[in-house]
């Protein structure tokens, strides 16, 4: 029944697709009830989970807004063919995004242009995977964010750049968002926690450079940020500073397992102490 139901809402839209096309779309009324057919048809193509030709209608939807002028409702109708088009062709969603973005840029709608910009940026996280266009569309959302003073939104997209740009080696640019973010939240008293997160990471960018440089930041960052030094992970700095210094794995990986015992670690600090401990020598390039 549920099957017979869908099919008979994909025909409906179907049949309404081609009245639009029968009747033509001269003159204003004639445009303005195209659209709301355009409209009807997709979210009847929704219910059929026929996401390809729910995305095709509202993209049709948004041509015709945009025909009248409407750029509110051209920019809505391309956002909602960009989620219809994320559940069947991933770099279509991106295009009616783009699209999206563009109108409300146009719009001085900064904020909802930042908005679609991470999801764009997920789309190429989780569907495309291709984290450099994520970085980019991370970074245009942070400088939008900045320039209508949402901090707190930018800081998030520029910790999303930080952690893949140290994925992928650029790791001066990583310690320059962490320094950055870090400086910023401490004076905040409901942030200022986070802090010691920001600068423990920016000192292991450093750390995979250089070690100097690594024990430079550290002191650096205990002078500009007192509460840093009584931090667990200041200690475990500390530690991992000299058993690097000593070349020794085994102490390392001990204090490692210290950390780990109480903090667990994410992926992200996993990668970075191998990436240190693998500058051992002899070391065999786990932390068990």
């Amino acid at each position: 029944f549920a099957l017979a139901s869908w099919r008979s809402r994909e025909q409906t839209a179907v049949l309404l697709c081609g009245r639009i096309y029968q009747a033509g779309t001269s003159g204003n009324h004639k445009v303005e009830e195209a659209c709301e057919m355009y409209a009807r048809a997709a979210n009847m193509f929704k219910m059929a989970k026929n996401w390809s030709a729910a995305g095709n209608a509202f993209c049709q939807a948004a041509r015709l807004h945009m025909q009248l002028q409407n750029k509110h409702d051209a920019a809505t109708s391309f956002v909602d063919a960009g989620n219809a088009f994320k559940k069947a062709d991933p770099q279509e969603a991106i295009n009616c995004l783009n699209a999206a973005i563009d109108i409300y840029t146009d719009m001085g709608r900064f904020t909802i242009a930042a908005k679609h910009h991470i999801t764009i940026a997920e789309v190429y996280e989780s569907e495309l995977v291709d984290i450099e266009k994520a970085i980019a569309h991370y970074e245009q959302a942070a400088d939008y964010y900045k320039g209508e003073e949402s901090n707190s939104s930018a800081n998030k997209c520029l910790l999303k750049v930080a952690s893949y740009s140290a994925q992928l080696e650029q790791y001066q640019k990583a310690i320059e968002i962490y320094e950055q973010v870090g400086t910023n939240t401490m004076d905040n008293p409901l942030l200022k926690y986070s802090a010691k997160e920001y600068f423990f990471k920016a000192s292991l960018c450093h750390f995979i450079v250089d070690e100097l440089n690594a024990k430079l930041a550290v002191e650096k960052y205990e002078e500009m940020f007192p509460a840093f030094s009584d931090s667990r992970e200041c200690k475990l700095l500390k530690k991992l500073l000299e058993a690097h210094e000593e070349q020794n794995a085994e102490a390392f990986t001990e204090a490692v397992k210290e950390f780990d015992s109480i903090s667990r670690l994410d992926q992200w600090l996993t990668t970075m102490l191998l990436r240190i401990k693998k500058t051992i020598q002899g070391d065999e390039g786990d932390l068990k």
